[in-house]
């Protein structure tokens, strides 16, 4: 009688000290792992650098959505971008914006300023400048047009833009290209001939 209430006693025994075993392996599975969601961005459309004080943040060329812009070679393309001075003390200001990709670049002061108080920031963009979290308050306005464009400002590509600031100086952002509401297909003699029905 004692040797039949055994077994099922070993049986329970065993199931627990499997679970406990399985669930230790699981919890283990995970160590020392980095988890994608850490290291995620907001989801915006440009890139991003952070030199000194000065935090650059959505830095892109948008889309041309009038005759005024194009970016085939030798037009004329809006950059956008917001410049966070992080400081708690000191005051910035850019001082130029230049690209190898671009003649020349235009900024006019909408607020009559390139400077970047403390806790403040300067913006560019169109239609809009949408400040990252970290921005405070106060956002000065600018235009900036990157002029006679060269070949390689594509939807899909990036290419280097310098901005230089009177205190953090030179900050070299890559700078990407917004894809517009639709991007021309380019075919050559490899792409795939999709004319014909399957």
């Amino acid at each position: 009688m004692t040797a039949l209430n055994a077994s099922p006693t070993r049986r329970v025994a065993t199931a627990v000290a499997l679970a406990a075993g399985a669930t230790l392996v699981l919890s283990a599975c995970g160590a020392g792992q980095i988890s994608q969601t850490a290291t995620q961005v907001a989801a915006v459309n440009g890139n991003q650098a952070t030199s000194g004080n000065i935090a650059l943040r959505n830095v892109h060329v948008v889309y041309p959505n009038s005759e005024e812009y194009s970016i085939e070679p030798g037009g004329a393309a809006q950059l956008a971008f917001t410049a966070v001075n992080l400081s708690e003390h000191g005051t910035d200001a850019l001082k130029s914006i230049k690209s190898d990709y671009a003649g020349s670049v235009t900024i006019v002061d909408k607020d009559g300023t390139r400077e970047i108080k403390p806790q403040a920031a300067l913006g560019a963009g169109n239609p809009d400048v949408t400040v990252p979290e970290e921005a405070p308050e106060s956002v000065s306005l600018l235009d900036v047009t990157l002029e006679n464009l060269r070949e390689g400002v594509r939807p899909g590509l990036t290419f280097p833009v310098v901005f230089t600031f009177q205190n953090a100086g030179d900050i070299t952002v890559q700078v990407p290209v917004d894809a517009g509401p639709q991007t021309e297909r380019h075919q050559s003699e490899k792409s795939p001939d999709v004319s014909e029905g399957h």
